[in-house]
């Protein structure tokens, strides 16, 4: 049977939405909404196989991104953030590699790493506000960069470790969108080592990626449209509380529904 006929309604359902975020946060709508797309996905697949079928799709979203902001980055922040980035990918495939028959493990590790990325969104980015007084510091970008390469490899979310970096640097709005927008490009790009290596990156996926694909630019034209009709801090708001449900149910294993129904 064909990998897209084995796959529930509900995984269509929820794949269907996390690729048009990913889309429409590729487009520059929405505070990292695209980080929603792992945790939904994880919901209806085993985590690893969601991570890997997100992967082609978010390299073709960085793709459109880098496509606008080709020649704008910052290219001393580039060169400090992507090897320990690099590590960070490595770290990362070997907790997949450790963790790839504790299914559980791996869920809860989304979930936290899901209402982490709420908890720093709803603070206001506080730390990234107080690193923004300081210097730059070298040390801490190594050590952003790193997080971001894990939390990117494991989750897809290493949006929130480069942001508080690359704020400290007080570049220019088309600046700071470019370099990350190349930054999670390369990252992406890396990850399709690893990620074959462990055998993530299946050939029956093809099909469903293919699929899906048209979605991403679904996305993009929509969060193009959504910029300048939609007030986005209220979107973000229903992004983050989405995540938060989600996180919740592959923390406890259980879906919220069922276990409201059963009271």
């Amino acid at each position: 049977m064909p990998a897209w006929l084995s796959y529930p309604l509900e995984f269509w359902l929820l794949a269907d939405l996390a690729v048009v975020l990913i889309g429409a946060s590729k487009a520059g709508f929405g505070s990292g909404v695209g980080v929603v797309a792992t945790p939904l996905v994880a919901l209806a697949l085993p985590v690893a196989d969601a991570v890997a079928l997100l992967l082609p799709l978010l390299l073709v979203g960085d793709l459109f991104a880098v496509r606008h902001y080709r020649r704008s980055y910052d290219r001393a922040s580039l060169r400090l953030l992507l090897p320990s980035a690099a590590v960070g990918i490595v770290l990362g495939s070997l907790f997949f590699d450790l963790f790839s028959e504790q299914e559980r493990v791996l869920k809860i590790g989304i979930g936290v790493i899901s209402l982490l990325f709420v908890l720093y969104q709803v603070t206001g980015g506080a730390l990234s506000r107080a690193l923004g007084r300081r210097p730059p510091n070298r040390t801490l970008g190594v050590a952003f960069g790193a997080v971001a390469g894990f939390t990117s490899t494991v989750a897809h979310v290493g949006g929130p470790p480069l942001t508080m970096y690359l704020l400290a640097q007080n570049l220019s709005r088309r600046i700071f969108v470019g370099t990350s927008a190349w930054f999670f490009l390369i990252v992406n790009a890396l990850k399709l080592i690893p990620f074959t290596i462990l055998g993530l990156l299946v050939a029956r996926n093809l099909l469903v990626v293919a699929i899906l694909l048209p979605l991403v630019y679904l996305g993009i034209r929509l969060g193009l449209v959504l910029v300048r009709v939609v007030n986005e801090r209220s979107f973000n708001l229903v992004v983050y509380a989405l995540l938060t449900l989600t996180a919740v149910q592959l923390l406890l294993g259980r879906s919220l529904i069922s276990l409201l129904v059963r009271g």
